[in-house]
């Protein structure tokens, strides 16, 4: 489900690339990035997740079936580890191995705890894909209003017509499912006393669950939320054009004290930035519309 994710997402970062919105550091305004770079960053998240969990395959699959009572093997044939993981291997095609201590696999909890932090960091990404989604969805008068998600529901329990971002709002919640399931896989993993962690029961449960609730929430997702987002773009050119922070742009040519000035000269005045400027540089307004454009600014470099 998680490469399905990074697919939807990937498509959708194709079909907006041509939209430019105001970039936000500390959920202040800042220089202007292109949709699209947005969302391949949330596509370039869950894809290092993917890796991480791949990583951890192997050690998942190493199983402590042999070690018998406290990792001797004792009254188990000594060819039965190799041997059940053979079968193991046959019936489900996923590859199993003996663990190469059984001690370990027994007493100890580490591997279930490594991926169960995994899945932790997982649902962190998910979650700032939900939250950004809802950001730029605020509103739609009154918030940012960059993006338009389904409407999935009616309207609101009381407010006729408000329509609620219930996908990343579930999305949350199953994050912080999957953060408190963690929480209670690192207590259980402390409890390996000697030879045996007599919790292994609940940590099984709680991977189980945060698995299943990602997979479930990953699809979700990006079918009902990532895959079917309208872009307001009226919306977008609006807050880039005022935006006075791409006189950063100008921070070569005019260096950064007369940047700052003007750019507070057009936050202060409510003007667009290149109005200011061209007012208080000398530089034409043709040099200006050039220097100052959005979608070269999301190219990086320095403007000359």
């Amino acid at each position: 489900m998680l490469v399905r994710m990074i697919i939807s997402i990937m498509d959708k970062a194709a079909s907006v690339d041509k939209f430019v919105k105001t970039g936000r550091t500390h959920l202040m305004d800042a220089m202007p990035v292109r949709m699209s770079q947005s969302l391949n960053a949330w596509a370039d998240q869950i894809e290092q997740n993917i890796q991480h969990l791949k990583q951890l395959q192997p050690s998942v699959q190493s199983l402590a079936q042999g070690g018998t009572a406290v990792g001797t093997g004792i009254n188990a044939h000594p060819d039965f580890a190799e041997c059940f993981n053979q079968m193991l291997t046959e019936k489900t095609g996923v590859t199993f191995t003996p663990a190469n201590n059984f001690f370990t696999h027994i007493g100890s909890m580490d591997i279930a705890i490594t991926l169960s932090g995994q899945l932790k960091a997982t649902a962190v990404s998910m979650m700032k894909i939900a939250n950004d989604l809802r950001w730029m969805n605020s509103g739609p008068l009154a918030g940012l209003g960059e993006i338009e998600l389904q409407a999935l529901q009616p309207g609101s329990s009381i407010m006729p017509g408000k329509v609620n971002p219930v996908i990343p709002e579930a999305t949350t919640m199953v994050a912080a499912q999957v953060i408190g399931n963690d929480s209670t896989v690192t207590i259980a993993g402390q409890s390996g006393n000697f030879e045996l962690n007599v919790m292994l029961p609940v940590i099984a449960k709680n991977l189980l669950e945060s698995i299943e609730l990602l997979s479930n929430i990953s699809r979700l997702l990006a079918d009902k939320a990532i895959a079917t987002f309208t872009v307001r773009e009226d919306k977008l050119k609006e807050a880039v054009s005022r935006n006075p922070i791409l006189v950063t742009a100008l921070n070569p040519i005019i260096g950064y004290s007369k940047a700052a000035d003007i750019a507070k000269l057009a936050y202060r005045d409510g003007r667009p930035i290149i109005d200011v400027a061209s007012e208080n540089t000398n530089l034409s307004r043709e040099e200006l519309e050039r220097l100052l454009d959005p979608a070269k600014l999301t190219l990086g470099g320095i403007q000359t």
